[in-house]
Parts: structure tokens; C-alpha cells; sequence
């Protein structure tokens, strides 16, 4: 994306650090960025002077506690044309029916099961945004305690004009499947197409746009602690999501009057609040807090190079944690494409219970372990203790296929993992079009036992 590939009457930084700037971001995650769009916009040394440069206003956004440990501290300052106390006036109540979040457990619904879902068809003639086209599928924990999570499917066909929104809740993990959308965020511009992730923090003001559509794609709604990079431990220093290959954008903002919509979701619920102003008028900033890209076929896999299947969290992108060590409020999981080598073993993922909840999504190709069935676009969740794995075609080919490195081409399949168990909105259970046959996929497994000594 170029300079001139902004929206009309949105001006960016052209440099950053006296370094000129193409694409429109900065590489790294967690760095401490600094980015201003107009020259000497930035204050050097301090980060609250008497008088900011351009009448700006200094603000901060705190991400985390004040006093939160040095290493996950993080705040970003804000040099802007008005404060955001002026970014919002009175609230009004208003419905987004399809958006839900936890606790939300319905007595008509069963969430005990495994379920999966071909893709949510778009509607012809139906005219959605990023706010009325979000369609939560599960919900898990509590938003009010800020614990757990929701995976939504969002279907776009329209940008948000003059309307914005922002989460108090929650941040959000979006992973498109079609189309491509435009973020312009408090903090700069973010461009997103399939085969790319974005994390939009909690709090920060935004406007989505389409630059390609109609756009589907899904969501994770993060209610607990933000989505960090998993501990390497003996793998080291590289591979699996290098930090380099995060993108954060550089500064970009709007001098605009007009009539605006402000949406804010807030402990659940939506409110809305009107402005004669664009809220996007952060001029330069600098900290750690701050939106993301990131180009998921960058993702470097590792895994068993001589024998057996590691476990699926040898994937991990992001995970967030809970508090409790080694166990993920939620984790963001990819199975993208991989040579499989593994001598004498079972290649496809092995049967098994988990103590954690799994909501899978296909962006595109073919899933090893169901190669029927789960198509692009389509979602499955296999709930806390509900035994899954290969259908009967998957598990004959993985029993029987050459003991030779074969590649696994064309694939690239997500998880939202999370140690709550998974609720189903009404949405998922009435409305998605649910596969009801799809627990009958075992139903083919033969019984192989055989009491015969030595037989296999």
C-alpha cells in the first residue's frame, strides 16, 4: 500500500525516524514504536510538555495497569487534534442482535456435542458493515470479569461511513477467509486480505472499510489478558511467529468535520454516541500499545522429524494467557502447510479428549484429519472432554500411506483454543447452516481388534 492509497482526506507519516515509509508500517512485536505524520509533531524527551507542537493534545492509552511488571506495561501516548473526551457525548443504548457475549448459555440449546458448519452464505441484497455483520457462533467465560472469549463469523458488504466503534471488552484476533477490508485505526491504516491476521487492542477507536468484497472471515473475542507470542523453551530463538514479521502501522489521521457515529461495546452491551467530528486525529504517537498485522504464510513450522505427532500446540501463533501457568485463556493454532517425515507413524492427528474447548476454521483447502466435508470458510467445535479426530478416510490412508516425506500443499486451517468450554449462540444452533450429519463421520470405524498375539 502506498501513500496515495489512503482514504481521502487522511494524512500519514511519510517518514519515521527520518527513514522513508512505503508500505506503511513498522516491523516488531511489543517494540516500543514512536511515528508522526506531520514533522516535529512527536515531542523528544518528555511525554506530556506544557505546550504539545500543531496545538496538539498529549493523552495517554493504557493497555495494561500502571503499575503492571515493566516487561507487561504497555501504554502508548498520543499527540491529537482534540482529546477523546471529546470523541464521545451522551450514550444511547442500541441492539447489534447477532453480536453476543459471555455468559450466554441458552436452556434450549446444546453446546454438549460436536458440531460443524458449512460457510455462513452471504444474503443477496443484504447490506452489512463490520458492526451488523458480526455473527457470534460460541461464547466462553464472562466479559464482565474479563475471562474467556467469543469466536464470531463477520460478513461485510459495506464500509462504515462516518461511524466508528471501539471495544472496552475485549481485543480482537480477525482472520479473513474472502475479500479484503481496511482498518483505519486511531494509530494508522491497516490493510487485510486472506492469509493475514490483524489484532485490533482493546479501546482503540477504528473504522472498517471495503476494499474488496463481499468480505467473510472470523473473529476471536478476546475478554482476558492481550495475545503474546507463546514461549519458545527448547526450540529457541526462531521459528514458529518470528516478531519481525508483525507489522505495525505507522501514523495516520483525519481532519474532518462530520457528522459521526461512535459505537462502543461495553460489558456486553453496544452504545452509541454522536460527535460533529472524525475521532481518528491521533497526529504522531509513541509506545507499545498499538494494532498489528501479521502474514500468516511467514509462519515457520517445527515438529517430529523422525517418528510420532507432536501435540497440536506445537503450532501456537499467539496465545493469551489465563494466570494459571501453561493453561491459555485462549491460543490461536495454524495448521498450515508442512513436509510430514515421521517414520513408522500415524501422521493425521490422533483421536483424543482435551481438556481444552477447540472452535476450528478452514481459510482454505483440505484438513488432513477430515478431508470431507470441512470446506473453506467453514467452522467445527469439539467442546471440553468430547472424544474427536479422523473420520474413517483419514484414519485408512494415515494407517496405510508410505512411510515416505510427503508434503502437505494447500492447506491452511485455524483454532481458537480456549480452557472454557464453548457456548452456542443461537445463531450457531438455529440460524448457521449446522451439518447435522457431521457426528455420523465415525460412525463408518470398524472394529480392528483382534486377540491374536503379534497382530497388528
Amino acid at each position: 500500500m502506498t501513500i496515495d492509497a489512503l482514504p481521502q482526506g487522511m494524512i500519514r507519516a511519510a517518514t519515521v525516524n527520518g527513514t522513508a515509509v512505503h508500505e506503511g508500517y513498522m516491523p516488531g512485536f511489543g517494540n516500543d514504536f514512536e511515528t508522526e505524520a506531520l514533522p516535529g509533531a512527536l515531542p523528544q524527551g518528555q511525554n506530556s510538555p506544557q505546550k504539545c507542537a500543531y496545538g496538539l493534545y498529549a493523552e495517554q492509552l493504557s493497555g495494561t495497569a500502571f503499575t503492571a511488571p515493566r516487561g507487561q506495561n504497555e501504554r502508548t501516548w498520543c499527540y491529537r487534534i482534540r482529546p477523546s473526551v471529546k470523541h464521545v457525548g451522551r450514550f444511547q443504548k442500541i441492539d447489534l442482535p447477532y453480536w453476543k457475549s459471555a455468559p450466554n448459555v441458552l436452556p434450549d440449546v446444546i453446546s454438549l456435542g460436536q458440531y460443524r458448519w458449512d460457510p455462513v452464505p452471504h444474503k443477496e441484497g443484504e447490506a452489512l458493515t463490520w458492526l451488523t455483520g458480526m455473527r457470534t457462533m460460541t461464547t466462553a467465560g464472562d466479559v464482565n470479569t474479563q475471562v474467556g472469549m467469543a469466536a464470531h463469523i463477520y460478513l461485510v458488504t459495506e464500509s462504515m461511513k462516518d461511524e466508528y466503534f471501539f471495544s472496552a471488552d475485549s481485543e480482537l484476533l480477525v482472520v479473513p477467509q474472502e475479500g479484503r477490508l481496511r482498518f483505519c485505526t486511531e494509530l494508522g491504516v491497516i490493510d487485510l486480505e486472506p492469509k493475514e491476521i490483524a489484532i485490533i487492542p482493546r479501546g482503540l477507536v477504528y473504522r472498517v472499510e471495503v476494499l474488496e468484497g463481499p468480505a467473510r472471515g472470523f473473529v476471536c473475542e478476546n475478554y482476558g489478558q492481550k495475545f503474546d507470542l507463546p514461549g519458545r523453551g527448547p526450540i529457541g530463538a526462531n521459528c514458529l511467529a518470528n516478531p519481525r514479521d508483525f507489522k505495525c502501522p505507522v501514523a495516520a489521521f483525519e481532519d474532518r468535520e462530520a457528522r459521526s457515529r461512535v459505537v462502543i461495546k461495553w460489558c456486553g452491551q453496544f452504545h452509541e454516541s454522536f460527535i460533529d467530528h472524525s475521532p481518528l486525529d491521533v497526529v504522531a504517537w509513541h509506545g507499545n500499545y498499538c494494532a498489528y498485522k501479521y502474514d500468516l504464510r511467514t509462519y515457520s513450522p517445527v515438529g517430529a522429524i523422525l517418528f510420532d505427532h507432536p501435540d497440536p500446540s506445537i503450532f501456537t501463533v499467539l496465545t493469551a494467557p489465563s494466570g494459571q501457568e501453561g493453561t491459555a485463556n485462549i491460543d490461536f493454532v495454524l495448521f498450515r502447510e508442512r513436509w510430514l517425515v515421521a517414520e513408522h507413524s500415524f501422521r493425521p492427528p490422533w483421536y483424543h479428549k482435551n481438556i481444552m474447548s477447540e472452535m476450528m476454521g478452514n481459510i482454505y483447502g483440505i484438513y488432513d484429519a477430515k478431508p470431507q466435508g470441512f470446506v473453506p470458510g467453514g467452522t467445527s467445535l469439539h467442546n471440553m472432554m468430547l472424544p474427536h479426530g479422523p473420520d474413517r478416510d483419514a484414519f485408512e490412508h494415515g494407517s496405510t500411506e508410505p512411510m515416505v516425506p510427503a508434503k502437505q500443499d494447500n492447506t491452511m486451517q485455524f483454532m481458537f483454543e480456549t480452557r472454557f468450554p464453548q457456548q452456542l449462540t443461537e445463531f450457531a444452533a438455529n440460524e448457521a447452516p449446522l451439518q447435522d450429519d457431521y457426528v455420523d463421520c465415525w460412525d463408518s470405524l470398524d472394529k480392528k481388534f483382534d486377540g491374536t498375539p503379534g497382530v497388528k
